[in-house]
């Protein structure tokens, strides 16, 4: 098991270190680099977010129906839930009704605007399938996920009785779960990249309310079609079949014919918003869409223009540049290397830019919220610690905003590399640390 840390004033004061240049993964840790970027480069997101709103176009066609093209911004807030009420599909499908059209030859989903590069370099196969690495798109509804709800079976030992939230995944579900006559909910799904068959597995106790789980998906464009022609259809509009645009990583974007035109446009999503919420519950599949929108401020929307992207502007901020390698931008990635100094160098650049006291408050609170919500409860570190939590296989860190029982704030970067398995409660022992740390005269 590897250690580093580094402990720190806010004036450059190195209080305790252990391996503080050591190359560590660092997990989801790699967020505080894309989104300090972001923060960096709001301006020109917030410029290249109005270029690309999500659109609806009607393209006629020489004979018959006409298509419609769905092109996709990179908005991660899309979503075709009853209760959405910004960014909602619906509001799309709305206009295409109200045109009085009834017939349509092909929805087009067009997720151009980025590469077709729906997956981290090293990301885990076993990860691919779930909500947490489902795959990355300029198309993007739902977060990329198929939701499931199952209720109980009518007795112990019949099969509990599943049923896709949409009418129309075009997944395959294997029930292979049982009813039981107590216990705990335990069910699950599993998927192997590449294959539409969902296996439900698992039990549930007859009395149990309904549960949820949630899939990630392989073609995240291709979804957001399926749901968009349902929608269609509910209004009575026939739609013949269904089209997707992808781009390799080098080509251009295929543009539609001249003659297309906008019907409906969406509003721009709010990205401070959207940073706020992806740190705070570490959402993976945000900071992804988040390194590919940098990408298309000096680059065209791949994941390498995109690493470039991050890169200059937190060495523009002061970061050396060969302090840190990066391959996504969630932290996924097993490859991705930094060192504790360089997480701390990066705290204390961004406390002093003039965004940096909201990017520390959009980091999650200790015991209040986010994936520190139910961490150092009853602590003197309740409430007194921003930072951001990483977890990946045998890897665990814990980097931010310290404030201790004296007032001061610190700056702490904490890593555990090659934790055995069978240590019990890795994080426990970085709490522990931390809560000392809080507590020192």
């Amino acid at each position: 098991m590897r250690w580093g840390i580094v402990i720190a004033t806010k004036d450059g004061k190195t209080l305790f270190s252990r391996n503080p240049n050591g190359r560590f993964i660092p997990a989801s840790n790699t967020k505080l680099f894309t989104t300090a970027a972001a923060m960096a480069e709001l301006a020109e997101l917030d410029h290249e977010a109005a270029q690309h709103p999500t659109t609806l176009l009607l393209a006629p066609r020489p004979h018959g129906a006409p298509d419609l093209i769905l092109r996709g911004s990179g908005d991660p807030t899309l979503s075709d839930n009853a209760a959405c009420q910004t960014d909602c599909l619906k509001t799309l499908a709305d206009v295409v009704s109200a045109k009085r059209l009834r017939r349509i030859h092909a929805i087009i989903a067009d997720d151009q605007l980025f590469a077709d590069e729906r997956w981290g370099d090293g990301w885990s196969w076993n990860n691919l399938p779930t909500q947490w690495g489902t795959a990355v798109s300029a198309l993007t509804l739902n977060d990329n996920t198929a939701e499931l709800t199952v209720q109980p079976g009518a007795h112990p030992g019949a099969h509990p009785l599943p049923k896709w939230s949409a009418p129309d995944e075009g997944l395959t579900l294997v029930n292979q779960a049982l009813t039981v006559p107590d216990g705990k909910p335990e069910l699950s799904l599993e998927k192997k990249p590449g294959d539409n068959r969902v296996i439900l597995t698992g039990t549930l106790p007859a009395g149990a309310p309904v549960q949820t789980l949630k899939i990630g998906i392989d073609d995240p464009a291709l979804s957001a079609a399926r749901h968009f022609r349902s929608l269609l259809r509910e209004a009575g509009i026939r739609v013949q079949t269904i089209q997707v645009r992808h781009r390799l990583t080098k080509t251009a974007v295929d543009t539609p014919a001249a003659d297309a035109r906008i019907l409906a446009t969406l509003p721009a999503p709010d990205l401070k918003d959207d940073i706020r919420h992806l740190l705070k519950v570490s959402q993976n599949l945000h900071a992804e869409l988040l390194l590919r929108r940098l990408a298309l401020v000096h680059g065209n929307g791949s994941v390498e223009d995109g690493i470039a992207e991050r890169k200059q502007a937190l060495t523009t901020l002061g970061l050396p540049d060969a302090s840190f390698s990066l391959y996504d931008g969630s932290g996924m990635s097993p490859y991705n290397r930094v060192t504790p100094q360089t997480v701390i160098q990066l705290l204390r650049l961004a406390d002093r830019q003039p965004w940096g006291a909201d990017w520390r408050d959009d980091l999650p609170l200790a015991a209040r919220d986010g994936t520190l919500a139910h961490r150092f409860i009853g602590t003197t570190v309740a409430d007194h610690l921003h930072a951001k939590t990483g977890t990946l296989a045998a890897t665990h860190s814990l980097s931010g905003y310290l404030q201790t029982t004296r007032g001061q704030t610190l700056l702490i970067a904490i890593f555990a590399n090659d934790i055995p398995d069978d240590l019990p409660h890795p994080t426990k022992i970085l709490d522990d640390l931390v809560t000392a740390v809080a507590e020192a005269e």
